[in-house]
């Protein structure tokens, strides 16, 4: 990512939605990989990634996981060496927020483990009450069933062990929960 930028907001160089790779050839090379490389994601990559979670897949606003009522509950966060953005998926960009990179402190909020210091760690937070409002009985449900979907989208491994601090580190809203971490970076080379 860019370390140049002062502007709040970050364009992302728009989403490639032919890969080229057969979903069953993604699926069979896709592994959890907890040790990882240190170079940065570029601004593509992780725009990427963030598309394929809660990115507007057609001119109908609907977007790449699925979501109970269209009601999206879910926030996008990546954490770099440059500090944390959220993903807004209307603009596909990136606004900043304050702070400077909270990897360490992610780590630490996640039993001190390693990969959370990851060239980039995205995290998924939720705002229950978007959901609640119109499903009362099942928003939990329906929320982390989307959180499931937007990250198997992702196809990465995540945790999330302590919300509070969590939810601290990346200085989110009071009504915004942290639910899902997921480490990104190069595997090393066999």
């Amino acid at each position: 990512m860019p370390t140049d930028r002062t502007d709040a907001m970050i364009a992302l160089p728009p989403p490639k939605t032919d890969g080229g790779h057969s979903l069953e050839e993604v699926l069979g090379r896709r592994r959890s990989i907890r040790e990882l490389d240190t170079p940065p994601l570029t601004l593509a990559e992780i725009g990427q990634l963030l598309w394929s979670a809660q990115g507007i897949t057609g001119a109908d606003g609907l977007r790449a996981a699925p979501s109970a009522g269209s009601l999206y509950p879910l926030e996008l966060y990546v954490a770099t060496a440059e500090g944390v953005f959220h993903y807004r998926p209307r603009e596909h960009d990136l606004e900043r927020t304050p702070g400077a990179d909270v990897r360490d402190e992610l780590r630490k909020a996640s039993f001190d483990q390693a990969c959370m210091t990851a060239p980039a760690v995205f995290a998924i937070a939720a705002v229950f009450g978007r959901v609640a409002e119109k499903y009362p009985e099942v928003a939990d449900i329906c929320v982390k069933l989307e959180v499931g979907h937007a990250a198997q989208n992702l196809l990465l491994q995540a945790t999330a062990l302590d919300p509070p601090r969590l939810q601290r580190a990346l200085g989110l809203p009071a009504d915004q929960v942290v639910c899902y971490l997921i480490p990104v970076g190069r595997g090393h080379e066999a």
